[in-house]
């Protein structure tokens, strides 16, 4: 009985999919590569590839980043996720709460709990994330109303609001159509801050 021939493991592809991701990749996205287990572990051994958690490693010829944290939960949540809440206006450098959980939005309603992840479920239009520091994150206004949304004291979104004017991460108008989009807690407190009230009553 014939065994099925070994594929040859395709670096330049597994190197093109890092890149896009700061270096990081899924052992699931190397097997799609070619890597076998196996391969990983020799290459992890020999300096080629840094394991970085649980099934999450890194070309070594990539600098590690500052967020390598976010990089492992999101990698863990899969590539239709975005950095959200609390983890995301940390990325934006919108707050000084360090938040013990990394928080990820999820666009479905089955996904298992992750230790030190915080997951959340909900619709990801495309324009609502962007990319930063390599990552895919809410959005500063979709980012904004959300933890105003799940409870963030309102200093704590009033500051984020009037920092992210203030260097030109957003603009009045997309946080006061947001504050349209979303309403109840969120709404009221992004035109309770910096002057937003107007033409939003």
């Amino acid at each position: 009985m014939k065994t099925a021939a070994k594929r040859t493991p395709d670096h330049d592809a597994l190197y093109h999919l890092a890149e896009q991701q700061a270096g990081y990749f899924t052992a699931h996205q190397a097997a799609r590569a070619g890597f076998s287990g196996e391969r990983l572990t020799d290459y992890s051994k020999n300096g080629r590839y840094k394991r970085v958690a649980h099934g999450v490693y890194r070309l070594t010829q990539f600098p590690s980043s500052r967020f390598e944290d976010l990089f492992v939960a999101w990698l863990k949540c899969g590539p239709k996720s975005a950095v959200s809440h609390e983890s995301a206006l940390a990325l934006y450098d919108l707050s000084d709460i360090l938040p013990a959980d990394v928080h990820v939005t999820v666009p479905r309603t089955a996904s298992r709990r992750r230790r030190g992840i915080r997951l959340h479920t909900n619709r990801l239009p495309p324009a609502d994330v962007v990319k930063r520091e390599g990552l895919p994150v809410t959005s500063v206004p979709r980012t904004i109303a959300d933890v105003a949304r799940t409870g963030l004291s309102e200093d704590h979104v009033a500051r984020a609001v009037r920092e992210a004017l203030e260097r030109g991460l957003t603009t009045r108008d997309a946080l006061m159509a947001e504050a349209k989009r979303r309403g109840g807690r969120a709404a009221r407190l992004i035109k309770s801050s910096s002057n937003l009230s107007k033409g939003l009553s």
